[in-house]
């Protein structure tokens, strides 16, 4: 399977499905590449060149889409219009006024949400997702997108597959391709062809992009890469984008849902306007003004402005994010699943004791013990490895035994593995004598030991239960010298046990408090033994529940999983596969999953949760799968970066209720009092400004302080919700607009400029300062307390509003100085606003469902987030380099 020299693929293999039907030499061929030595690097490049990046994706802070998102509302762009032929007209005083406050309002969003996207580039810039290659001879890493049809790539367990793939050198491998066709068994894997014309789901002889590697591992051929590969071509009809997350998806929606009714209502304006024969231009820019500020214009910059913020407040918190869109994800958690060692326990193992089995030493379990392990090197010195038997070669008690395996040579080694829990070593002495020495979970020992001591059961249970951690040596002798098999592990004679204490962490209680008061639901998985798990949780006070093993979850189908892990605490002895199938299972219950892991044999578990944790002291292929990464594992750094994912929600819900509540109640107080005024109620060119002022207050939300009690609960996307308080709040602000008419005309007798003037100021008055009242549930709102920005903005804003009437552009503008007693009844009515807001949200919150009952998760939301793994940032790489 050689040929002479790399050649152009020649278009017979145009993707993965016509690949799978093809022999594996005639795809080699096709790609002129050979197995063992794959591409060169000038060939690499060559085809970067030609193929492009492998993503599905990209996120970079360009100019011009930015600026193209502030600027493609249709009603922006008619108003403009409407404008320009004013200022044909004759009208150029308001024509050049509503240009530039137009202007001025789309350079602020502009700038904030550029800022936010280049944060995002940034934060993005720093994430590698790297897979092994061969190229030029040798097997190097290489960053995910830097991948060529043509590769030879190889796969292990967890990794996620980084292309389209045609295998054609398989061990054992299994692929999770959920992701792609909904299936929730892993697939087998192999090298043969399939006949033409085989279903995506039945391409056993390739390996898909986006899917999980479940078991075994692998070697192929890349046939397809970005949007040429099957996972590519689904993921382009999605919404990518990296900020697109199911709450930014509804916000899109929610906004739409206001273009429509503003749409309706302004043409109704426009026409009550006609016919009571105004100007036809004056009414047109009146009814888009109108139009214009019921739309929340400032939304996609106020959340890329919440995130980006949110990220950076989280570094600081030793909480890092590969994505904005996690900060979200994490707050909407509700099930934490984590490991025990180094999370609730201090992860600093300390070797206790022996305990010999029959007429054992202590002294000989202890010798046998250091003999069996995978982390020595020929001349005895530990070196990396498993944490147990790093503790056992450091602990005192093993210094004059240190030297034992000197006298020892080893001929062979039969791993440590999940399902087995056990290493084997064969080993033979200097008289000649060859000796299996097996160690691992007790369990897993005993079961393939003869003639076990009641004395023996008695003390591992007694060793649990005081929540130690134990592993059991047996040996027998042995008659073959080769490499030890599974099959070997039979009739052993148990020596005794090796007794470890990993102690739990100090903190470790006060974090499951702050969890369990943020509303999460805390589970434990581990491959420890469920007594000693138990024990831990009950020390640090975890909410008390049952334990299954593995064993027990193999007796239990899909529904009597996700219906026993409501009341359980412990998942015990469980394999990687049975920690993704427990998450998978609570994610189909609509939950807002997390899990917490650091090892390869978590990886699969990271993949399939809403959000994977890792911790800085993670494995690569860990770290690769998360999400999230702790610089400190520890629960209390958990705790931080959930509260700020809904801080950061919530600020952001701020800003939606205000606008929605507000400007629907100003919109109809416009469209009520065009029926009865011979004048329109306020100019184009006032609407607008009112709304750049009432817009450049709400940007300091994201600054905002959060209640305690909001923090409490997951946060999630509720548009039933906002519906309802835009439709019951609304209506305040009317009254107060219609007071305000009343007052204008009945008291003051005011001409067209000062009763504009009049309701400009209290509009921006009540509309502004009702966010004191409005971004709490507490009643009365001043016993919670505003960050300084927002107060500083909402006060500076209505105090520049109430100024610009006296000022020497209030001609210009069309605004009239108001008398001094319009102050004091403006003074009235705020406090009358914001009083009977109070009243309402008392009733309003009393009578809101506690939990909105809308479903949270699709199966678009998880190809969306596996999508982002295959995103290109502007940053340098170089396509023909790898790190060997």
């Amino acid at each position: 399977m050689t040929v002479s020299a790399p050649a152009q693929p020649t278009g017979s293999v145009t993707g993965v499905v016509s690949a799978a039907a093809l022999p594996v030499a005639d795809v080699l061929q096709e790609f002129g590449v050979a197995a063992d030595r794959g591409l060169p690097g000038g060939e690499v490049a060559r085809r970067q060149a030609q193929f492009g990046p492998n993503a599905v994706a990209s996120h970079r802070a360009r100019f011009l889409p930015v600026l193209w998102h502030q600027l493609r509302s249709p009603l922006l762009a008619l108003l403009l219009i409407a404008s320009v032929a004013s200022y044909l007209v004759g009208e150029r005083s308001d024509a050049v006024i509503i240009g530039l406050i137009v202007g001025v309002s789309v350079g602020l969003g502009f700038v904030n949400e550029y800022r936010a996207e280049k944060a995002a580039e940034a934060l993005h810039s720093q994430i590698r997702h790297r897979t092994v290659v061969i190229r030029d001879g040798r097997p190097g890493s290489v960053d995910v997108i830097e991948l060529v049809p043509g590769d030879v790539v190889e796969l292990r367990i967890g990794d996620i597959v980084p292309a389209d793939i045609r295998l054609f050198d398989v061990a054992g491998l299994e692929c999770d391709e959920s992701v792609l066709t909904g299936e929730s068994l892993p697939v087998d894997k192999h090298s043969a062809p399939v006949p033409a014309g085989t279903p995506l789901a039945e391409l056993s002889g390739c390996a898909l992009m986006g899917t999980v590697v479940r078991a075994g591992s692998g070697s192929g051929i890349v046939v397809a890469t970005g949007a040429r590969t099957e996972f590519g071509r689904i993921a382009a009809g999605l919404s990518t984008h990296l900020l697109d997350t199911e709450f930014q998806v509804g916000l899109r929606r929610f906004s739409m849902l206001l273009v429509y009714v503003a749409g309706t209502l302004t043409t109704s304006i426009f026409v009550i306007n006609v016919v009571l024969h105004k100007p036809i231009i004056d009414a047109l820019l009146f009814s888009l003004a109108i139009a214009v500020g019921i739309t929340p214009q400032l939304l996609p910059a106020v959340v890329s402005t919440s995130l980006a913020a949110g990220s950076r407040r989280m570094g600081r918190r030793k909480v890092l994010v590969k994505r904005l869109v996690c900060i979200e994800d994490l707050g909407d958690v509700d099930v934490l699943f984590t490991d025990k060692t180094g999370t609730l326990t201090q992860g600093r193992i300390h070797y206790m004791r022996a305990v010999p089995a029959g007429d054992n030493t202590p002294d000989t379990v202890l010798r046998w013990g250091l003999l069996c392990t995978e982390n020595t090197t020929p001349d005895g010195q530990p070196i990396g490895g498993n944490p147990l038997d790093q503790a056992l070669w450091q602990s005192p008690a093993a210094v004059g035994e240190r030297t034992a395996p000197a006298g020892y040579t080893r001929l062979g080694v039969l791993p440590f593995d999940h399902e087995r829990r056990m290493v084997t070593v064969l080993v033979r002495d200097t008289a000649g004598h060859v000796t299996l020495v097996t160690k691992g979970a007790p369990e897993s020992v005993l079961d393939r030991c003869s003639d076990v001591p009641a004395a023996a059961h008695d003390a591992l249970a007694a060793e649990f239960t005081a929540g130690n951690r134990v592993v059991a040596v047996a040996t027998r002798p042995a008659d073959s010298s080769g490499p030890p098999q599974p099959a070997d592990e039979h009739d052993l004679r148990l020596l005794g046990l090796l007794v470890f204490l990993d102690p739990p962490k100090h903190d470790a209680a006060q974090a499951l408090r702050r969890l369990a008061d943020l509303g999460i639901a805390v589970k434990v998985v581990t491959g420890d033994n469920p007594t000693v798990a138990a024990k831990v949780c009950r020390d640090l006070g975890l909410a008390e529940g049952g334990a299954l093993t593995g064993t027990d979850l193999d007796a239990l189908d899909e529904p009597q999983l996700a219906a026993a892990i409501a009341h359980t605490t412990v998942f015990a002895r469980v394999t990687p596969e049975d920690k993704a199938r427990i998450v998978h299972a609570q994610r189909r219950g609509g939950r807002g999953v997390a899990f917490l892991g650091d090892g390869v044999n978590d990886a699969l578990a990271l993949h399939a949760a809403d959000v994977g944790i890792s911790v800085d002291s993670a494995t690569d292929v860990a770290k690769d799968a998360a999400d999230v990464i702790l610089l400190e594992k520890d629960l209390d750094v958990l705790a931080d970066g959930v509260a700020e994912g809904r801080r950061i929600f919530a600020n952001t819900i701020k800003y939606v209720l205000m606008g929605t509540s507000s400007n629907f109640g100003n919109m109809a107080s416009a469209a009520g009092a065009s029926l009865f005024l011979p004048f329109l109620p306020m100019l184009p060119s006032q609407i607008l400004l009112n709304n750049l002022l009432y817009d450049t207050s709400q940007l300091a939300i994201p600054t905002d302080n959060v209640d305690e009690e909001q923090l409490r609960r997951p946060s999630h996307w509720d548009i039933g919700f906002i519906r309802r308080f835009m439709l019951y709040f609304g209506p305040f602000s009317s009254v107060f607009d219609f007071l305000t008419f009343g007052v204008m005309l009945g008291v003051f007798h005011s001409g067209p400029e000062q009763f504009r003037s009049g309701w400009f100021v209290e509009s921006l008055a009540t509309q502004t300062l009702v966010i004191f009242a409005i971004r709490t549930r507490r009643i009365p709102f001043f016993r919670s307390h505003p960050s300084l920005p927002l107060t500083l903005a909402a006060l500076g804003v209505v105090t520049v509003g109430t100024l610009i009437p006296a000022t020497p552009m209030a001609a210009t503008l069309g605004f009239h100085p108001l008398p001094g007693a319009f102050f004091a009844a403006l003074v009235g009515m705020v406090i009358g606003y914001l009083a009977l807001v109070e009243v309402g949200k008392r009733i309003f919150y009393g009578a809101a469902p506690a939990v909105p009952g809308a479903p949270r998760y699709s199966s678009r939301r998880h190809l969306r987030r596996r999508a982002a793994y295959f995103t290109t940032a502007r940053r340098r790489h170089n396509p023909s380099s790898a790190e060997p």
